[in-house]
């Protein structure tokens, strides 16, 4: 017989909720000064590294005979390279490095300089990978965190070991060094004074970009609707709603005329309804997932049907909105509801095992780090999760933009997709946190436990076209990860790979040069092909992606119809204001 101990009530503690509020402020205020990265985990996975590193002695002598060995290269690279009869190099820069593009780097002495650092580059790889017995997140975070540090110390970001600054300096007599000052000094200025950068003013939306003609038919405390003005004599029976992520404001679908996939999705005959989320404050911290769902794009869908009367509405997702509508047909296929006639996720993730190198944030210790920052305000800032996305591209955005516009005085001219991505949005404390805990850290919605009206939903429940879209040089949604779709429905999934990263690859209108995309269909129910075999399957095609998917649209549409009327008062959707309305403008 065992005997168990019973349990012992414990009597109240009224010091207890003090504390805990102790330890929430005490972590809010060192969140703010590391900017939302948690030193526990870096802690953790820097022990686990290093640990393990100590109990691996052939790790050890495998490294310093690499390290010997690249040390002897190098000597023999230095001494042999002569003027008149170059050495060729130890090793050569990765194809997207290019910051060693300019010849003067062949010369010595800085061509010594730049082999030692890119063989110290290689060194550290080795060095953190294959570590046995380091969980492969800690692996991960140490090697990333380690080529920071290193690309901050490169020969290229110094003006004593960067001859494309000493050329610049010596061309303009010194005065680039004072015009990168000047242009130090006003970033700095803006950056305290919370201004947009130099030249996004010429960005306004409404005036330069989201100009596409159209009305706000609907309103309500999360979202505003757009039903955008046809331009042709008849349109395809079923509407388009585009649901656009929150992380950023929906006008990178509408830059400039010529750029704007609303403007040429109009054009080719269809009506577009476009949801523009509002800015959140501190005041909508409560609003969760479902809130996001219920107000976004099922409050939307309601719209779209009793403006244009159509049985049917094609939906179409761009990233974190493209995983909301993931969600949202799920629910709608488990309950019998049928209005969707396709949809379209572009560069949307709905499995979540393999984030890339987003995931390096995120971790239990990190949502832990990021929720008690959010608590204190309610939101996440703009200006912390911009940060996250430079450190991801942090040799092009971060000591790229150092060198060219610090040192060598050289501002490169602001562009629409520019103005856009320094137009941030915040991220409210609830829908934040269960995005990063239920979707990124447990996976819920690939798992089948992701809750809608309290009960799971699961994709396998889709039997409706789907067009999914991955770019190639994704840091955000890793396109390998967007293509886990296949493994979660067996609906017809037509599946296009595009050049280009996250946002660029998207912004792709007809005539853009040097673009090209990869598309291939896999029927209901066919089986799977692995990512390598889908690229050795997928039919090339040069130029942008937009037509292909214009014309699989048409395709799953019925044939012209006159165009619906703009909004409808009678049935309490009356056009309240003109586009973009008025949450696109909220700072």
């Amino acid at each position: 017989m065992t005997l168990q101990s019973p349990a012992i009530a414990e009597a109240p503690d009224p010091f207890e909720e003090t504390a805990t509020l102790a330890d929430r402020f005490t972590v809010a205020l060192l969140a703010q000064w590391t900017r939302g990265v948690s030193p526990a985990a870096l802690a953790a996975a820097y022990f686990d590294w290093a640990s393990h590193l100590a109990l691996a002695p052939g790790k050890q002598a495998h490294l310093a005979l690499k390290a010997a060995r690249k040390e002897t290269r190098l000597a023999q690279f230095t001494a042999g390279n002569r003027p008149w009869s170059p050495t060729e190099p130890v090793i050569e820069p990765l194809p997207q490095d290019h910051r060693w593009d300019d010849p003067a780097w062949r010369d010595l002495p800085y061509a010594s300089w730049q082999q030692a650092f890119l063989l110290c580059q290689q060194w550290w790889d080795a060095a953190t990978r294959n570590v046995p017995g380091v969980e492969p997140h800690h692996e991960r975070v140490v090697n990333f965190v380690g080529r920071q540090i290193l690309d901050m110390l490169s020969p290229s970001n110094s003006i004593l070991t960067n001859p494309v600054v000493q050329r610049r300096i010596l061309e303009t007599g010194g005065t680039c060094l004072i015009e990168g000052a000047q242009l130090l000094r006003e970033d700095v200025e803006r950056t305290l004074r919370h201004t947009p950068p130099a030249g996004a003013d010429a960005f306004r939306p409404g005036v330069q970009v989201a100009v596409t003609p159209g009305r706000v038919v609907w309103r309500n405390e999360l979202m505003e609707l757009i039903q955008y003005t046809p331009t042709t004599e008849t349109v395809r029976p079923e509407p388009v709603l585009i649901v656009p992520a929150w992380i950023m404001k929906y006008y990178i679908l509408d830059l400039s005329p010529e750029n704007s996939l609303v403007n040429w999705l109009v054009g080719q005959g269809h009506t577009v309804f476009m949801i523009s989320w509002r800015n959140p404050d501190g005041s909508l911290r409560d609003m969760d997932m479902d809130a996001f769902r219920r107000l976004g794009p099922m409050a939307a869908l309601d719209a779209v049907q009793a403006i244009t009367g159509a049985p049917k509405v094609h939906g179409v997702g761009y990233c974190l909105g493209g995983t909301l509508l993931a969600i949202a047909a799920s629910a709608m296929a488990r309950d019998g509801d049928m209005r969707l006639a396709s949809l379209s996720l572009f560069a949307a993730q709905t499995e979540f095992s393999e984030p890339g190198e987003l995931g390096l944030f995120i971790d239990s210790s990190q949502v832990e780090f990021l929720e008690e920052m959010m608590w204190t305000r309610g939101y996440l800032d703009s200006s912390q999760m911009s940060g996250t996305f430079e450190l991801l591209r942090s040799n092009d955005l971060i000591w790229s933009r150092l060198v060219s516009e610090y040192l060598m005085g050289e501002r490169p001219a602001m562009s629409d997709l520019m103005a856009w991505n320094a137009d941030g949005t915040r991220m409210p404390y609830a829908m934040h946190s269960e995005y990063l805990r239920r979707l990124f850290l447990n996976d819920d919605l690939a798992e089948g436990r992701f809750p809608v009206n309290g009960r799971p939903v699961s994709l396998s429940d889709l039997h409706l076209p789907i067009f999914a879209l991955g770019t190639e040089t994704d840091h955000v949604a890793p396109w390998h990860s967007v293509y886990k779709l296949h493994l979660l429905t067996d609906s017809e999934i037509t599946f296009a790979l595009t050049s280009g990263g996250h946002n660029a690859g998207i912004v792709s209108p007809p005539g853009h040069p040097r673009r090209h995309y990869r598309v291939l269909t896999r029927p209901a129910g066919g089986n799977y092909l692995d990512p390598a075999g889908w690229e050795e399957q997928a039919v090339s095609h040069e130029g942008s992606w937009w037509p292909e998917w214009a014309a699989w649209l048409a395709a799953h549409s019925g044939g012209p119809v006159a165009p619906p009327p703009m909004g409808a008062p009678e049935k309490g959707y009356p056009a309240l204001e003109p586009a973009p309305g008025s949450y696109v403008r909220q700072p």
